[in-house]
């Protein structure tokens, strides 16, 4: 496994890393002492509104997913959950229902479009968090690949486990299963690698921690 990825695809079965390749990962990692506040964010794409990191769920992107005739949000789905089933006519684009096994809880949630606001789209890295360590300086095309990494930076979880988390960094919150922690380094690691984001030094002590955790 290169320094570059860790537990690309494959949710389900949650590809969890080594110690040494989380060591490898760290290594390739750039850290900052604090994470800054440059402000300017805003998500919100109404009119007047910055929406630096481009519509939610586009898929007018060019990377992964983009341009595939379905919505991020949906790929996701498709991506991570078992049992899918999808609405007719969508071209196997809109996920009635499925199963997901939920990578930060380690639950199985069933999921229904009838109640689709129970399972919600993490950004692993948060998007609010890319912008003050370094995203503020990208192009708007790579932000908005950013946002819509299939790969690597989108988790679908519970909806309660996403809003508990907002826009922390691996200092500020962790996932509930601690059986995850290996997992969630990992994806947290590969995404700060691939975009050469920044740790900041808290986050980087207890991704450390966590590594010499790992099998």
């Amino acid at each position: 496994m290169a320094a570059g990825g860790v537990g690309e695809r494959g949710v389900g079965e949650l590809s969890t890393p080594t110690r040494v390749q989380l060591e490898k990962l760290l290594a390739s990692v750039r850290v900052v002492a604090v994470r800054a506040h440059p402000g300017g964010y805003e998500r919100g794409c109404r009119e007047g509104q910055r929406c630096v990191f481009g519509p939610s769920w586009t898929d007018d992107y060019d990377g992964p997913g983009g341009h595939d005739g379905c919505d991020t949000r949906n790929n996701v789905l498709n991506a991570q959950l078992s049992g899918v089933s999808f609405r007719p006519g969508t071209h196997e684009c809109v996920v009635t229902a499925g199963t997901l096994d939920d990578p930060y809880t380690g639950e199985r949630i069933t999921f229904s479009k009838a109640d689709a606001r129970d399972i919600q789209i993490d950004h692993v890295y948060p998007l609010a968090a890319a912008w003050d360590l370094g995203a503020v300086h990208w192009p708007l095309e790579r932000r908005v690949r950013f946002a819509n990494d299939v790969d690597v930076n989108l988790l679908a979880t519970a909806a309660h486990v996403n809003q508990a988390k907002g826009d922390s960094t691996a200092s500020e919150w962790l996932p509930p299963a601690r059986t995850n922690h290996c997992f969630y380094a990992g994806k947290y690691l590969t995404v700060a690698v691939r975009y050469d984001l920044p740790v900041t030094a808290a986050d980087n002590a207890v991704l450390s921690d966590i590594a010499r955790s790992c099998p």
